[in-house]
């Protein structure tokens, strides 16, 4: 195999990687009363040392009460937090790596009653769960400006604390998210209505985060068609609305989009062999990340395909030299085996230690 673009330096701005490869955020709830601690530092640095280039970190809590729904999610806000994210980046830095914070509000995808804060209702934009169901009242404009203030905080505090970016967590159903998708977005103000009026929520947040960092502060929009529960569901039906989608949220200062996918492989339409990544960068023209069973064996996404670690690559590779996308998140290949793109790039594929579920007991 011929790795040498994925392991080419890539500057986009004032973010400067050492290769393509990204670590893709994984939710591990390890941070107790979400504080990242020693532990934390050395499962980051381990992933630096294994030569990814830019780790982006699980999902974090930006200050709001429902932001996320377990007490070992970390937090982003408040001084114990934010000490120990500090050392994250100190210890990655040392390694030779970069890194993000993955900033993240759930939404209406929290349950009634969870932890950290079993008071705290869940929180969408009409008050519907991802079944369509009415859980709770449609947040107010008060609330959405709190909201959209602590992810500027959040920013600000990314920043001071040294990382290199932000990612903001737009995907999979939760908060940003569930405004986009009509399903759970039936606001008939400036936030809801069409595929475009539905990215305003987000479209404030960017600008809000870039306010807060400046000009020269990457940050990341993840963003998906599917959802958690509904692998099928779709923002957009066409590459046509899919350029109406982006446009506001590119103008808005999006550096980068990091676009989730569960195969990487699959076209994202008919009539061109482009994925979700390819496609949003033709339309944007800005540097995309891809996802999506990367680096996974065939006995676990047999079900789909029938092929080996080797060949998984070659595909991956083959997008990549053709400049479909800029960026490639490996995410649970990565749990498993920390050393994976120095395996890959010495030809040693036959050394990587498989992904299976066992791998996600203990924080490696």
């Amino acid at each position: 195999m011929n790795t040498d673009k994925l392991f080419a330096p890539f500057q986009a701005g004032s973010l400067s990687l050492a290769n393509r490869i990204v670590m893709a955020p994984m939710t591990r709830v390890y941070s107790p009363n979400g504080v990242p601690g020693e532990e934390v530092a050395a499962y980051y640095r381990r992933r630096a040392e294994g030569g990814v280039g830019l780790i982006i970190t699980e999902g974090t809590a930006i200050n709001h009460p429902s932001a996320v729904s377990h007490q070992n999610i970390p937090n982003f806000h408040g001084e114990a937090s934010l000490k120990g994210w500090a050392k994250v980046v100190e210890e990655v830095h040392a390694a030779g790596g970069k890194i993000v914070p993955q900033l993240w509000h759930v939404g209406m995808a929290r349950s009634i009653g969870q932890l950290p804060n079993v008071d705290a209702l869940p929180v969408g934009p009409s008050g519907l769960d991802l079944a369509g169901e009415q859980i709770t009242e449609p947040m107010t404009k008060q609330e959405i400006d709190g909201i959209v203030a602590a992810f500027a905080r959040a920013a600000a505090d990314a920043k001071a604390a040294g990382f290199d970016g932000i990612e903001l967590h737009g995907a999979h159903g939760y908060l940003i998210d569930q405004f986009f998708w009509e399903k759970t977005n039936k606001r008939t103000d400036e936030y809801g209505g069409d595929l475009e009026a539905r990215t305003t929520f987000a479209v404030e947040i960017i600008d809000a985060c870039r306010r807060a960092v400046g000009p020269d502060f990457p940050i990341i929009l993840r963003f998906s068609q599917w959802k958690s529960g509904d692998y099928s569901a779709k923002l957009a039906q066409t590459p046509e609305e899919l350029a109406r989608f982006l446009t506001p949220l590119s103008n808005a200062g999006v550096d980068i989009f990091h676009c989730s996918t569960r195969r990487f492989w699959l076209p994202e339409f008919e009539g061109s062999e482009l994925n979700l990544a390819g496609w949003t960068k033709k339309i944007t023209g800005k540097p995309t990340i891809t996802v999506g069973s990367v680096g996974l064996n065939s006995e676990f996404v047999t079900a789909v395909t029938e092929k080996s670690e080797e060949d998984n690559i070659e595909r991956l590779l083959e997008k990549l030299e053709k400049s479909e996308f800029d960026l490639v998140a490996v995410g649970r290949a990565l749990i498993s085996d920390p050393a994976w793109p120095a395996k890959v790039q010495s030809g040693r594929t036959d050394e990587i230690i498989a992904f299976t579920s066992e791998a996600t007991k203990t924080l490696y």
